[in-house]
């Protein structure tokens, strides 16, 4: 499948850089001190969590000895199986947002720190369904930062769309109000928000994004609101940190994982699903408008481990 096949020419870094010593680890043959103490690291480091690589591992041990497998090679498919379904118990995981024709718009909250990839990510979704023939309006209630409104503003000229601006400095909350009227009134099918990056000892910067999802959640409905965190996967564990802290202000519902492409921390995502028990529906797989993949925990984890369809 091409898609497949682009996920894995992406996760190249990934894997040589974390799932390539898994790989190597399952072909050395047999099971010894070395091969179980090798796997737990390798877990750990690429940040799928302590607790995961402990289960996993006794999850590992136990299928061995009640199936009579003698060789690493003979679990791989088991190990891949358990990681998928480990992903797929979150609901929603992978699955894109469900746009309705005829209902109210859908409305994207978009939430991050600075660097995450935020205004990028609401570019390229904006791009994403005007391709799909879906009206859509960006709103650039990211006022704090005045390249971000311009940022945003060459998104909206690439790919057609109409972009909700006020200067620099304006109030975010009513850039936001402006443009769920917009949206409303010209029966767009979805309205993206971008805000300001924020991190926890802003707490002006914070508390204007929980004055936007208030807003929002009273105009749109809970139905057609998605809360969307976009964090940097390179960070690791340090976004699941940033997502705990995003979840106390505002209820995130959906994450978009940027810069999965560069990252030694694969396992992330796994960590992210088990803490949070929210989906991941995208990745970043590079720069480009095309480079926003929907995320396929069967084809992530075949990819990693170079399986083949």
């Amino acid at each position: 499948m091409a898609l497949f096949a682009k996920l894995r020419e992406s996760l190249k870094g990934v894997r040589e850089k974390w799932s390539n010593g898994i790989s190597k680890l399952f072909s050395s043959g047999k099971f010894d001190d070395d091969f179980w103490d090798g796997l737990e690291a390798q877990l750990i480091a690429g940040d799928t969590g302590l607790d995961f690589a402990e289960e996993m591992i006794d999850f590992l041990k136990t299928e061995s000895k009640s199936k009579g497998i003698k060789t690493p090679e003979a679990l791989k498919d088991i190990f891949i199986k358990k990681i998928t379904d480990e992903l797929n118990s979150v609901k929603g995981m992978g699955q894109p947002f469900a746009i309705s024709k005829g209902k109210t718009p859908l409305v994207l909250l978009m939430a991050g720190v600075n660097g995450s990839g935020k205004t990028t990510s609401s570019g390229k979704l904006a791009s994403l369904y005007a391709k799909e023939g879906k009206k859509v309006i960006l709103a650039a209630a990211d006022t704090f930062r005045a390249a971000a409104v311009e940022q945003l503003k060459i998104w909206g000229e690439r790919s057609g769309v109409r972009v909700i601006a006020q200067g620099q400095g304006s109030d975010s909350a009513a850039v936001a109000f402006d443009a769920w009227k917009s949206a409303e009134s010209s029966n767009a099918d979805v309205l993206i928000v971008d805000t300001a990056g924020r991190l926890h000892d802003k707490h002006n910067l914070m508390e204007e994004l929980r004055k936007i999802h208030r807003i929002l959640l009273r105009e749109a409905g809970s139905e057609r609101l998605e809360t969307v965190l976009v964090l940097d996967a390179v960070l690791g564990q340090n976004s699941v940190i940033q997502a705990e802290t995003f979840n106390s202000i505002i209820p995130v519902t959906s994450i978009i994982l940027t810069k999965y492409d560069n990252t030694a921390k694969g396992g992330v995502v796994i960590s992210i699903a088990r803490k949070l028990n929210v989906p991941v529906r995208y990745i970043g797989l590079g720069e480009g408008a095309d480079d926003l993949m929907t995320f396929s925990p069967e084809d992530f984890a075949g990819a990693l481990m170079e399986l083949s369809q």
